[in-house]
């Protein structure tokens, strides 16, 4: 049996993105730029989309601005909101410790120019407060950045409120929603985001597009330089196959919320008791509060590289965490924001369900997750000394 539960790290692109994407590569090839006939078509397609996906958002078409993805618009919205804040003296930052390393190696760079960042501790449950961030902002806070589900542990963030009290006190609010959209409702009125990114390749859509919604208010600073694509705002000839594709995997997402929903909620639930009957492991993250696929365990006495591999000769694709940081060796930073110790933090596992997903395959992989935990504590000194009593155990039996 293969099975792939990776789905935050990337999506299989949808038969309907796929169809979408083929007419500009074949006919609608046209540089959106050009002033002769097939350009001009690729224009009003371009710009079709860009209406398209805004509506999606609740927002004006004139605020969308596509971008290669989740990362770079990251970037840009951060940059931006701190070069306004910078002009009116206001050099400070709020983020959280759990953030993924588009906005936090962002957020050190700016730290190096001399702005001051505040990074807000995550709660044992990975949810952070709108209390924390009214307690957190200044009279020369710029920016607020805060993911709205995150991308290890899938807990989903209380974002309207949190904007509520960014908007009261006049402070920019940025979200990461790239493990939102397409998993939860968004609507960037509703929830009082002021910039929010998204990437394709997590619903189903093209990897190497995503797109950065600024509100018409935000004037946006440029990271990339060339040509006056994206109303100047963002260089480079548009990737008009994969905005179309991206445009229609996400109204298809955004039109099959509520089934998704409905269908994996009982999957993840039911993956989540298999696997919490496991000895000494514990779930990462509220049990409510998350999006409807994603479930991270942390399992002592075992290391996360050895489970996949493992797992991986038992068919099974899945993660110790970010895809972004799987060649290092330090321990999850989301995992030990909400307090896991380094030796609990190294034994994680990731999976991410879709909708493709079924009860035979989450049957099969309580059971192969079970058996590789079993397989390698047998194998393990560090598992004897915490059986013998010469180590304590993190977590109740």
């Amino acid at each position: 049996m293969k099975i792939y539960a990776d789905n935050a790290a990337t999506t299989k692109m949808s038969r309907d993105a796929i169809d979408a994407m083929i007419p500009y590569m074949e006919e609608i090839y046209g540089n959106p730029s050009s002033l002769y006939e097939i350009g001009q078509i690729a224009k009003e397609s371009l710009e079709n989309a860009r209406a398209r996906v805004a509506k999606v958002l609740n927002c004006e078409p004139r605020e969308i601005y596509f971008t290669s993805g989740g990362s770079e618009a990251d970037n840009q919205a951060i940059i931006s909101a701190a070069k306004i804040g910078e002009r009116k003296g206001k050099k400070h930052i709020i983020s959280t410790k759990f953030e993924h390393h588009a906005v936090l190696h962002t957020l050190n760079k700016l730290e190096k120019e001399g702005f001051e960042i505040t990074l807000l501790d995550v709660h044992s449950n990975g949810v952070v407060t709108a209390k924390q961030v009214e307690d957190a902002i200044r009279e020369d806070t710029a920016l607020v950045t805060i993911m709205y589900a995150n991308n290890e542990i899938g807990t989903v963030q209380p974002i309207e409120e949190i904007g509520k009290v960014c908007r009261e006190k006049n402070v920019f609010f940025h979200t990461d929603a790239v493990q939102a959209i397409g998993h939860v409702p968004v609507d960037v009125q509703k929830d009082n985001i002021d910039m929010l990114s998204l990437s394709a390749h997590k619903f189903h859509g093209p990897k190497g597009v995503g797109v950065l919604y600024a509100k018409k208010n935000i004037f946006l600073s440029n990271i990339i330089e060339g040509g006056a694509q994206e109303r100047g705002k963002r260089a480079g000839t548009e990737n008009l196959p994969g905005i179309m594709g991206m445009t229609v995997a996400l109204e298809k997402a955004v039109a099959n919320l509520d089934n998704y929903t409905v269908k994996l909620l009982p999957l993840r639930d039911k993956l989540i008791a298999g696997l919490d009957k496991i000895s000494y492991s514990e779930l990462n993250g509220d049990r409510d509060a998350r999006v409807p696929g994603t479930v991270n365990f942390c399992f002592e006495g075992i290391e996360g590289e050895s489970l996949l591999l493992l797992l991986d000769d038992k068919g099974i694709s899945a993660s110790s965490g970010s895809a972004c940081t799987s060649g290092s060796l330090d321990p999850s930073h989301v995992l030990l924001a909400i307090g896991r110790p380094h030796e609990v933090a190294h034994g994680s596992l990731r999976l991410s369900l879709g909708e493709d997903t079924t009860e035979e395959e989450i049957d099969y992989i309580i059971k192969s997750v079970s058996e590789v935990v079993d397989y390698l504590r047998n194998m393990s000194p560090f598992w004897r000394d915490l059986v013998n009593g010469k180590r304590p155990h993190v977590f109740a039996e």
